[in-house]
């Protein structure tokens, strides 16, 4: 069953199960177990996150009319894309406009850095008013994780609805040695960045269910998924898209006062690969030693994989079977539309396979036709679906559990919104920093500060791209006067950015995973996953960065020809 569609399928056997699992655990549990016990009480007690999100809506906009009238603004120095131009030309015979665009040798993907004036802006003013009731519709179309959530579940709830994905986890579960389980989820989870929407929609729902076929709390799955994707979203074994966008960031910042040095993509490689390295070993210890015993043994709803439902062994090998050649097929397709030069997936004017393709833009995309294909195949070969209508109908039953998300991800589409509108979050972030350039401390103190800086500003900032924009052209020549090389500062950036990814009320996502939760624990809330959370985001902050401090006073190169300091 799928864990979208089957939100309300707990019932309250599972959750007195799970109740007295903690009271087990909480026999032998220490002070922090009782502190995350109360977490999730007191979170739970808050009101439904729609009515949270519509009185952090009223809070805005009452708090930015406050401000506003003060008139709060700051003046900073921000990097910004260079826009290429385009001129309206009008062809002989017709009154309608056409683009000309320059040629391909014009565009470029430099920033240019510049002085901006912000100031909070009043959603009461007249202006504010009318955003208000003009925006709603531009809001949430302009709010790209529905869209993201509705076109991955098309393939994801159908192979799940046939039993492709159960199927797949009780063979990732009886390969898997036990004691791996957990380093092999928190490791997809960090490499799975590369897609970036693809590890929360897709590898979360799948670590609850992997959990339950090793006779383990599906909760502590969803967290150790999680941890993965999040927690530890700023590195990469790989070079990820977003790489390339924080890099021309920072080389714009290090012109401000050194023209003629850049960086290159691998400027953190080396860190990254380590960083990969090291917090799938701290998230799986958190995972296994805070989390799970905490939780407790797990007898709820769907605790064991096994079921009526499944198909005979002889069905599902050939279901499998099915699957795989399907899989074949996509990779296929996939590898003649990307992977040979000149394919139409390969960026029309570089010719790259990753920097701005429709190969990286289109990756849900693919991942959606690959779980819609394999599930086909699946049901097909082992008779759970049967005809086109059984398809339609697992498809259309992901969707009826969508229902309440989307209501959620509407409201707070309004408060982002609201939010960006103010500049509240902008001005908040620019002093900060003024606070910290003036500290009259040591580099390495002045890097520590900085971290826990970006800590704090990413509850209310989310997004890795718009805090760099504001913090890149303040501390990168900051520290290249007292001679902390670039990639060291942006390697910190990369530390403070992520940890409180997994508790900020503004994580799109987090909706999803209260979600996905619900089908293990029916009456779990917002303070069930930030409780479950908190420890990553306090061990996984400390630990990564004693990791990052130990790497800076030892000096090993963030990357190839990438020093600590100059």
């Amino acid at each position: 069953m799928s864990a979208l569609a089957s939100v309300n399928s707990g019932d309250d056997e599972g959750s007195s199960a799970t109740a007295v699992g903690k009271g087990e655990a909480g026999k032998s549990g220490g002070g922090m177990q009782r502190i995350l016990d109360l977490i999730e009480r007191v979170g739970n007690k808050v009101p439904h996150p729609a009515v949270i999100f519509l009185l952090l809506c009223v809070l805005v906009i009452v708090l930015s009319a406050i401000l506003s009238a003060f008139n709060v603004h700051v003046t900073y120095e921000t990097a910004q894309s260079v826009p290429a131009p385009a001129t309206q030309e009008y062809a002989g015979g017709t009154e309608y406009p056409g683009t000309g665009l320059p040629p391909a040798s014009q565009y470029t993907h430099d920033y240019v850095t510049v002085l901006e004036t912000k100031k909070v802006e009043s959603l009461l003013s007249g202006d504010g008013v009318r955003f208000l009731f003009t925006s709603m519709t531009h809001n949430f179309n302009d709010f790209g994780v529905v869209a993201v959530i509705l076109v991955v579940m098309v393939g994801v709830g159908l192979a799940e609805e046939s039993g492709l994905i159960a199927t797949l986890i009780r063979k990732l579960v009886g390969w898997a040695p036990a004691w791996a389980l957990t380093a092999i989820i928190v490791f997809a989870g960090i490499v799975s960045s590369i897609a970036t929407d693809a590890g929360y929609l897709v590898l979360i729902p799948l670590g609850a269910v992997a959990f339950i076929g090793a006779g383990r709390h599906p909760l502590a799955g969803i967290a150790a998924a999680f941890g993965g994707v999040s927690a530890a979203f700023g590195v990469n074994i790989l070079i990820a898209p977003v790489d390339g966008i924080i890099t021309e960031i920072t080389n714009q910042s290090i012109k401000l006062v050194k023209p003629g040095e850049s960086l290159n993509l691998t400027a953190n490689y080396y860190f990254a690969i380590g960083s990969t390295l090291f917090l799938t070993a701290v998230i799986t210890f958190i995972t296994e030693r805070i989390i799970e015993p905490r939780l407790g043994r797990y007898e709820g709803p769907g605790a064991v994989l096994e079921s009526e439902d499944r198909p005979d062994p002889a069905a599902e090998k050939r279901g499998l079977r099915f699957a795989g050649l399907a899989l074949i097929a996509v990779i296929i397709a996939v590898t003649l539309l990307a992977f040979i030069p000149g394919a139409p997936l390969r960026n029309p004017e570089t010719g790259s396979l990753f920097e701005d393709s429709p190969f990286m833009d289109g990756l849900i995309v693919i991942i959606m036709i690959a779980f819609l294909v394999m599930g086909l195949a699946y049901g097909a070969g082992a008779k759970t679906l049967k005809g086109s209508a059984a398809a339609m109908e697992a498809i259309t039953k992901t969707f009826a559990g969508l229902a309440g998300l989307i209501f959620l991800l509407l409201i707070i589409a309004q408060f982002i919104a609201y939010f960006n509108y103010s500049n509240m979050a902008t001005v908040a972030a620019v002093k900060l920093a003024d606070q910290l350039e003036s500290a009259n401390i040591g580099a390495l103190w002045l890097l520590i500060l900085f971290i826990l800086v970006t800590y704090l500003l990413n509850l209310i900032i989310p997004g890795i791209i718009p805090k760099w924009a504001i913090f890149a052209p303040i501390f990168v020549p900051l520290f290249i006067r007292l001679g902390v090389a670039p990639q060291t500062v942006l390697a910190a950036y990369r530390v403070g950015d992520s940890p409180t990814n997994v508790i900020t009320p503004l994580m799109v996502y987090l909706p999803f995973i209260v979600l996905v939760c619900e089908k293990y624990k029916k009456k779990a809330g917002v303070g069930t996953v930030i409780s479950l959370m908190v420890p990553y985001t306090v061990v996984v902050g400390v630990a990564w960065l004693l990791f990052f401090v130990i790497w800076y006073l030892i000096g090993i190169p963030m990357g190839p020809g990438a020093p600590v300091k100059i």
